[in-house]
């Protein structure tokens, strides 16, 4: 293995996806390797991999959407300016491009990375096939390379068919990178915002896309938890910063999404509460089969995500996976008009605050509690390691009514059924009391009479952005299965065997 590439002081976090980079280009060796990273836009890939670039001496070129012969010539120039030839290059085709990215250092690994792969794919989609053929195993021009091919796209659906089923690059890659958002503990550094109740409302909007912070807030960041209203006037909804309209251009730069004005009507069906096919069908009043291309498309380009009822087979529901884009369908598209005469968002924020927390921030902090069980919370507090966290409907046949679960814990089957590590119930706005665990109790009997899975020792999560009073504290400190979960236990600034045991003052 080759010596590690030092990484970037300005880069923040990233040290996983670093690492991975490093390893695949420092590889000492000998022949030519593939890499594909993939990432939805604004993610820090290009960054990324300029950096990587610059740190060992190789090459980046970021294709446009251009026709085939006008990205033949800018390759052609910028290949020139790299290596400096007695005479230019101009390329015929993509076949002479990639040997001469192949044949860049045959002494050293040298990593050369072709971003926005797919522009050059839609104006030549022969292009995979050509990059195939130039990696043939046996052939000279590859076993004599030591150049480390990565090719970079944001268009979700069409990286993920560069290496499926039988593409022709399949099996030709030594590394596949996602680069992903931060998560809301890692958002909240990288805002600088040490608050976790301001981090949760923040995190709300922007999620943790690195670039809206740096390029797109200009590096705006709350100042505490009273200048949040203000934040949100001067930078999302301000018609003078890029944050603005930025969730419309996220949606007109997807490649496959065509007739936008369905697609965009899908994506206020689900800000709007409707969740499920037939409630997204209802508000659009559509048949539910009408709708089933745009969310499967819609999916693909990882916009909106389904999870699966834990509960019940078959009755899927569905989130919108950027935090901007919902809270522009929830917000500021109802209001676009008004939004856009300058001087107006204070007056909109003032009227939509009551709807951003009902329709934008309580279903963000169900998902954060969902993500906090799966990759942060302690195994041993749950009882096991988390196979899959989700939430659904139990049904209670007495009653003939459902409850819904807002966090459900799935652990790994060790025998016929898997177990329930953990029910919980996530409430944002208010301070949780002792009904709150005896509902948790009743569906976690109810769920036992399914028999689908083991509930011998189901822990009882009450998540609370606001808090829990002492009959819930008194519950705690009575019952080892009753966890209480609040802001500085998700942000990692508090134990929860603290909270569990009843120690921690109501708020």
């Amino acid at each position: 293995m080759g010596r590690a590439m030092d990484k970037p002081a300005d880069m923040f976090d990233r040290d996983h996806e670093w690492s991975a980079l490093s390893r695949f280009i420092t590889d000492p060796q000998p022949g030519a390797t593939l890499g594909v990273v993939s990432g939805r836009r604004r993610q820090g890939k290009t960054f990324l991999l300029d950096a990587a670039c610059r740190a060992a001496g190789g090459f980046y070129f970021g294709a446009t959407e251009a026709a085939d012969a006008e990205s033949l010539r800018r390759i052609s120039a910028a290949l020139t300016a790299h290596v400096r030839p007695a005479s230019p290059f101009h390329f015929a085709n993509w076949s002479e491009a990639v040997d001469a990215l192949l044949a860049l250092d045959a002494e050293s690994p040298v990593p050369v990375v072709i971003d926005e792969f797919p522009y050059l794919v839609k104006a030549n989609p022969e292009l995979p096939s050509i990059v195939q053929e130039a990696l043939r195993p046996l052939r000279d021009q590859r076993a004599g390379s030591r150049t480390r091919l990565l090719l970079c796209g944001s268009a979700l659906p069409f990286m993920g068919r560069l290496l499926s089923g039988s593409a022709p690059l399949r099996g030709r890659a030594g590394l596949e990178l996602v680069v992903r958002p931060l998560d809301h503990r890692l958002a909240a550094e990288f805002w600088d915002i040490s608050d976790p109740h301001l981090a949760m409302k923040v995190n709300a909007i922007v999620g943790g896309t690195p670039a809206y912070r740096r390029e797109f807030a200009r590096g705006d960041s709350p100042k505490g938890p009273d200048d949040f209203d203000a934040w949100v006037v001067r930078t999302v909804l301000n018609p003078e910063t890029p944050l603005f309209r930025e969730a419309r251009y996220l949606l007109t730069e997807e490649p496959d999404l065509r007739d936008t004005a369905l697609y965009l009507s899908v994506l206020a069906a689900v800000a709007d509460g409707n969740a499920t096919r037939a409630g997204m069908a209802g508000y659009l009043e559509r048949k539910a089969t009408d709708i089933a291309h745009p969310i499967n498309v819609l999916e693909d380009a990882g916009l909106l995500h389904r999870d699966a009822d834990v509960f019940r087979d078959n009755r899927p529901t569905y989130r919108i996976s950027e935090p901007l884009i919902g809270f522009y369908h929830a917000i500021m598209r109802p209001v676009w008009d008004q939004l856009e005469r300058p001087g107006s968002a204070a007056r909109v924020w003032q009227a939509s605050r009551r709807r951003f927390v009902s329709n934008v921030l309580g279903p963000h902090f169900e998902q954060v509690c969902r993500d906090w069980a799966l990759h942060h919370a302690d195994p041993e507090l749950l009882g096991g390691l988390p196979a899959r966290v989700g939430q659904g409907v139990v049904h209670d046949p007495k009653a003939k009514t459902g409850h819904e679960v807002d966090v459900a814990v799935i652990g790994i089957a060790d025998g016929e059924k898997p177990p329930l590590l953990a029910v919980g119930e996530a409430k944002w706005n208010d301070i949780m009391g002792a009904a709150h665990i005896e509902r948790l109790r009743h569906i976690r009997d109810l769920v036992t009479l399914t028999g689908r899975y083991d509930t011998t020792n189901t822990q009882l999560m009450c998540f609370s952005g606001a808090g829990f009073n002492d009959k819930a504290h008194a519950a705690a400190a009575a019952d080892p299965a009753v966890r209480l979960i609040d802001l500085p236990i998700l942000y990692g600034q508090a134990s929860s065997s603290d909270q569990s045991a009843g120690n921690v003052p109501p708020r």
